[in-house]
């Protein structure tokens, strides 16, 4: 066989050409394939932060609902009951759909709340507003029947017990006439027009301890009344006001009410105790009560348990009635200053004539007599002592006269001196003012059959 040198030369060439080029798509089959490498390497990288990116946000947003729920939820509806309970903020406030989310979820929340404790609250009330006019429709009666057992009976003795029973059962008329009129009742009694004094009278007549108010009236002659359709309301706020300051107050402490009018012709009720005072939050809620600007939206639920029932109940009169109550200032005693004012709408004059107050109201303490001069008595004559105190005719012109009231001289008021009792005076003025509340009743009794 021939061999062919240039024939192998030329297969070898080409074998080495083919390794050459086999070399370079080897070399660049792997810088692509380490190229991918570095790519996928990234993007493992990329994903493995975009991963824990996600993880971390999934962790916030699952912490996001536990303080949703465990925390801004209860502590939105303590904030219901008492504005005092903060709510906590969010813990994402990014602008984000989820933040938007939760807060929807939040408002959902309380504006469902509401909305319950509203129906439940309606229920509550119409439950106890006829629970109330039940027990007062009872309370009158009874009322009525001491009332007829006084007037019959002769022995002073069993008559003191008999106004020891009208007095227990008009606390707890009281007692029942406030939570009606929270509940939306009325106060269930119609009164004519009455004098201011007589009001507060019978609001004292209503408390237990009514031994320790003394009432001293500093209003001008005339017959101040309150007008009959705000006469009752005027009492509830009263007693409230003045239970208050009892309760508030030791037992050997007197409660001073005052009765004045200002120069814008209203009449101020001051009633002025000596025990610790309210803190301020408590002064703030009271006030808040008391003004009646809230009283138709207030929730009985709000009220404690047992619902502390006078406050709200004066802010509902308030509401309803327009005259104006404050819990705010300090007596001179170091306790509470609460101060009704009976604007001049609701005022009218009484002729005490025809019409004069009752024997339990307070009188208006005379004016001190005018100081004679060291002069006048230098100039008297030297004959022997002479009795100032009973002045000539001489001295008529000069000093004032008043005329003389039959009883004592001094302000009557509950808290008098005892003085012994002539039980035929006693039964006649207690008859009296028993007619009048008779009539008074007769007339609530007939405006109900009216109504229904």
């Amino acid at each position: 066989m021939t061999s062919n040198p240039e024939a192998a030369v030329a297969v070898l060439g080409a074998a080495t050409v083919v390794g050459t080029v086999a070399v370079v798509a080897l070399a660049r089959s792997r810088a692509a394939l380490s190229r991918r490498c570095a790519e996928l390497s990234a993007q493992t990288a990329e994903q493995s932060q975009a991963l824990a990116a996600l993880q971390a946000r999934e962790a916030a947003q699952f912490e996001e609902l536990r303080h949703l729920v465990s925390s801004r939820l209860p502590a939105a509806a303590l904030h219901l009951i008492s504005d005092h309970h903060p709510v906590p903020g969010a813990l994402l406030d990014d602008g984000s759909d989820f933040a938007a989310q939760i807060q929807a979820a939040h408002d959902l929340f309380v504006e469902s709340l509401v909305d319950e404790r509203g129906r439940i609250d309606a229920a509550a009330r119409a439950a106890l507003r006829g629970a109330c006019t039940a027990i007062q429709a009872q309370s009158f009666r009874l009322q009525t029947l001491v009332d007829d057992l006084q007037r019959d009976c002769r022995d002073p003795e069993v008559l003191q017990e008999y106004f020891r029973i009208d007095q227990l059962n008009e606390r707890v008329l009281r007692l029942v006439q406030k939570a009606a009129i929270v509940s939306g009742s009325w106060p269930g009694l119609v009164r004519p027009d009455t004098h201011l004094p007589d009001v507060v009278a019978g609001a004292t007549s209503r408390l237990h301890g009514f031994e320790r108010v003394q009432v001293h009236t500093k209003l001008p002659a005339g017959g101040v009344g309150v007008v009959g359709r705000a006469a009752e309301p005027v009492a509830v706020a009263c007693a409230e006001l003045m239970a208050n300051a009892l309760e508030s107050s030791r037992g050997d402490l007197a409660v001073e009410v005052t009765l004045l009018q200002t120069d814008n012709g209203s009449v101020c009720v001051q009633i002025d105790d000596a025990g610790k005072g309210m803190t301020r939050e408590a002064v703030a809620r009271g006030t808040r009560l008391v003004a009646g600007d809230n009283a138709g939206n207030l929730l009985i639920t709000e009220l404690g348990d047992p619902p502390a029932l006078g406050f709200a109940a004066i802010g509902q009169l308030v509401a309803d009635h327009g005259f104006h109550v404050s819990v705010d200032q300090v007596s001179p005693y170091g306790g509470v200053r609460a101060v009704l004012a009976v604007p001049k709408h609701l005022l009218t004059t009484i002729d005490e004539t025809a019409e004069p107050p009752s024997a339990m109201a307070a009188m208006p303490t005379p004016a001190p007599r005018t100081p004679i001069p060291p002069t006048a008595l230098s100039a008297e004559p030297a004959e022997g002592l002479r009795d100032v105190s009973a002045p000539s005719a001489s001295d008529a012109q000069t000093l004032p006269q008043r005329r003389r009231r039959s009883g004592s001289s001094r302000s009557r008021s509950l808290t008098r001196a005892p003085r012994p009792v002539d039980p035929e005076e006693a039964g006649t003025a207690w008859g009296d003012f028993e007619q009048a509340v008779a009539a008074g009743r007769d007339g609530t009794e007939s405006e109900n059959k009216d109504k229904s």
